[in-house]
């Protein structure tokens, strides 16, 4: 693989700290990347995601999509030669796990309701 399809990565948890920094193909796609984050992701953490899909990359301030690759997502401007890029990590709940606690949220209230007319 030639030096100039490798990109370097580094990924900024929550806390602060960081995963990597890693070497990727160019042709690499976000959901490869995510499954690599969720494998290396330090288990002494609170936040522990169990899934890919639990994890949301940001990179010049947008959510980067599952099906782009790694040369589509970088940023022209900005770039230096072997520099690092950094990516932020997000991680949110599986919507499976979400919608099992909206429903829980949603069961029957038993409320009252007074009006007084003076």
């Amino acid at each position: 693989m030639a030096e100039e399809d490798l990109v370097e990565l580094k990924f900024r948890l929550y806390d602060g700290t960081d995963i990597g920094p890693i070497h990727y193909a160019a042709s690499s796609t976000v959901a490869m990347i995510k499954e690599r984050i969720v494998s290396d992701w330090p288990r002494d953490k609170k936040i522990i995601p169990k899934v890919a899909n639990d994890v949301k990359l940001i990179s010049a301030g947008k959510i980067l999509e599952n099906h782009k690759t790694v040369a589509q997502c970088r940023v022209p401007f900005g770039e230096l030669p072997g520099g690092v890029l950094t990516m932020h990590v997000v991680v949110q709940p599986s919507v499976a796990k979400a919608k099992t606690e909206k429903k829980i949220d949603e069961l029957p209230r038993k409320t009252t309701c007074s009006c007084s007319i003076l």
